[in-house]
């Protein structure tokens, strides 16, 4: 089936029309991808994090989902203009954030067209560096208001799997952090959709595990990533 037509019937969005902007060079293989996941590179920070999450989050994708996934994570620039043409990007780490002008530039092009960032704090804590830092550059970039609450019965909670609202994670129940649950998650919105996704639950360290454990889960912790990603592609 022609790949457009295979995205169009799954309702894929603009997540997918991003993706279906390939840049010049790309191989066919790419090309033949609904998804890819791209982890965002940034000069400030640690953002190299939780090696083995992509890798449970991309088997998950391919365990529940009809989407043709790329195995590969793919880690880029965020000041590079490839990025650009991801239909997700995900962006994590415990330290400061401090965007240089084309990092500012892409991010905010990015998410302007139609682009989704996943931003992940490891300190799951709303005082921490991360958190306080990446909130000041949101502010800079889209304005003081635009980080917002999720309510719980947002479609991001619905979007294949049902949730009440964001899943807890042991780091939170185990008192780590700053030794509270996060019973939200906060986004900006362009358009009525969801740009970016910023969590401070730390589900990256929750979803970095040896893949070979996850069989032994009462209950697959890695479905709310799934979630994540189909809402990128299909709002």
């Amino acid at each position: 089936m022609d790949r457009r037509r295979f995205i169009g019937s799954l309702g894929l969005g603009a997540g997918a029309a991003l993706l279906g902007s390939l840049p010049a060079g790309a191989s066919a293989a790419e090309a033949e991808y609904d998804f890819r996941f791209t982890r965002l590179m940034y000069e400030s920070g640690n953002w190299d994090v939780d090696e083995r999450m992509p890798a449970n989050l991309i088997t998950s994708l391919i365990d529940y989902t009809e989407l043709r996934v790329d195995p590969t994570e793919h880690v880029i620039a965020l000041a590079d203009p490839r990025m650009l043409t991801a239909p997700f990007c995900y962006m994590a780490g415990h330290k400061l954030v401090e965007f240089n002008p084309e990092e500012r530039r892409n991010f905010e092009t990015y998410v302007g067209n139609g682009g989704f960032v996943f931003a992940d704090d490891c300190n799951h804590d709303i005082d921490g560096l991360f958190a306080r830092s990446f909130e000041a550059q949101m502010a800079e970039i889209f304005g003081r208001d635009a980080l917002r609450k999720l309510p719980n019965d947002h479609p991001i909670y619905s979007s294949f799997f049902h949730f009440d609202g964001p899943p807890t994670t042991s780091f939170e129940l185990n008192g780590w952090g700053d030794d509270l649950v996060h019973d939200y998650l906060k986004g900006i919105e362009i358009d009525g959709r969801l740009g970016v996704l910023y969590s401070n639950k730390d589900y990256g360290c929750e979803w970095d595990y040896d893949w070979r454990n996850k069989r032994w889960l009462a209950e697959d912790n890695t479905r709310f990533g799934v979630n994540i990603v189909m809402y990128a592609l299909t709002a």
